[in-house]
C-alpha cells in the first residue's frame, strides 16, 4: 500500500516531472513570478519553497544540493558578489561575476528571506487560457 506517498505527478514520467518542475523553478527564480498552469503552480510551490530554504543555510553544502534542482543558467546581468547589487553592464570600476540563478538564489533571495519561516511563494487564480480553458495561475515570490 502507497499510505502518504501523495505527490502532483502531472501525468508525466518521473524524468519528465523532474525536468519540468527544475526549468519552473529556474524561471521563477530568474523573473520572480511566471504563468502557469494551476495543477503546475500547485506542484511548483513545495519544491521552490524546499529550494529557498537551501538558500537561506547558505553553506556549501546548501549550494550543491540546490544545484541538483534548478538550471544553473545565466541572466545576462552582473552582480557584486559582496553587496549583492546587480549591474545591466560591466563596470570598470568594480569587479563585477556574471550574475547566474544559484548566484541569484543566494546572495539576494536566500538574504531577503533570512527572517522568513515558510511561505515564500503565493499562487493567484487566472482566469481560464484561451483554446483548452485550462485554469490558470501566477506564482510569484512573497
Amino acid at each position: 500500500m502507497r499510505h502518504q506517498t501523495k505527490k502532483h505527478t502531472l501525468g508525466k514520467a518521473q524524468d519528465q516531472r523532474k525536468a519540468l518542475l527544475r526549468s519552473l523553478a529556474t524561471e521563477l527564480f530568474v523573473h520572480g513570478e511566471i504563468t502557469t498552469t494551476m495543477a503546475r503552480a500547485k506542484a511548483l510551490k513545495p519544491y521552490a519553497e524546499k529550494i529557498i530554504t537551501l538558500a537561506k543555510k547558505g553553506d556549501l553544502h546548501s549550494i550543491r544540493q540546490a544545484a541538483r534542482y534548478i538550471y544553473n543558467k545565466e541572466t545576462g546581468k552582473f552582480m557584486d558578489l559582496a553587496s549583492g547589487e546587480v549591474f545591466e553592464t560591466q563596470q570598470a570600476d568594480k569587479k563585477l561575476a556574471s550574475q547566474t540563478v544559484l548566484r541569484k538564489l543566494f546572495v539576494i533571495i536566500g538574504k531577503q528571506y533570512s527572517e522568513k519561516k515558510g511561505g515564500y511563494t503565493r499562487i493567484y487564480h487566472l482566469p481560464p487560457r484561451r483554446g483548452d480553458a485550462t485554469e490558470m495561475a501566477l506564482i510569484q515570490l512573497v
